[in-house]
């Protein structure tokens, strides 16, 4: 799809009035600011439009979520925006995301810089994805899979995201995640509770919380309580 003049005013208005008005609880205002900048800047420029039905051309550039089928939404800026920052992503840094749906968040972290490899468990939405961020030229790398178990064979992750709720988290992407690595994700089922769980040198794990968000459910047979080490 065409990423237009129009398109592209859009986009910018939509991201000065995220800047403006998107504040992320249990972050130092002045550091989130800069990181808010960041990210923006990532989002400007990738095309959302082209992520979503034809359908909702015309609302693309609102801060709203979308069905993109099999039960799944493409997130609401203003979240992706949120743990984005939460992320911290830095160049050059090799990150997990859990849940690549339409595969816009994947791009944002592209486009600041980070080394994606992204996990899906829905066949139809894999494919469909997986497809669209190759005609994109994207360097994104996809799994087919489920997100409990992560994608060991690349391991280890500076950042794991996931974006989808996980009242549970399995043990498998806590041993993804490298010593002094970051993980968030959306705690709880419908209604979740942002959380950033930072890993020590020891494996010691701390978490902070940021507010809550909606999200689909994250799916899998096989999970273990997320609040089993502190």
């Amino acid at each position: 799809m065409e990423d237009t003049f129009r398109h592209k005013g859009l986009r910018k208005k939509m991201v000065e009035e995220l800047q403006a008005r998107v504040e992320i609880e249990g972050l130092d205002r002045q550091q989130a600011e800069e990181k808010k900048r960041l990210v923006c800047r990532a989002i400007e420029r990738v095309p959302r439009h082209c992520f979503i039905d034809t359908v909702f051309d015309s609302f693309a550039y609102q801060d709203r979520a979308f069905p993109i089928g099999d039960g799944q939404t493409i997130s609401q800026p203003s979240t992706v925006l949120a743990q984005t920052v939460l992320l911290d992503v830095r160049p050059n840094e090799k990150i997990l995301e859990v849940g690549t749906g339409s595969g816009y968040q994947a791009m944002v972290l592209e486009c600041m810089g980070a080394q994606v490899y992204t996990i899906e468990r829905q066949k139809e939405v894999y494919l469909r994805t997986k497809k669209l961020l190759q005609d994109m030229s994207s360097l994104v790398r996809t799994y087919f899979g489920d997100g409990y178990q992560g994608v060991p064979e690349e391991a280890p992750f500076d950042k794991i995201l996931i974006t989808c709720a996980a009242p549970e988290i399995s043990v498998a992407l806590l041993n993804q995640l490298k010593p002094g690595g970051r993980l968030v994700v959306p705690v709880g089922q419908d209604e979740c509770e942002m959380t950033c769980i930072f890993k020590h040198a020891d494996g010691r794990l701390t978490r902070s919380r940021h507010g809550h968000y909606r999200f689909v459910p994250m799916l899998s047979r096989t999970h273990v309580p997320l609040y089993g080490k502190e």
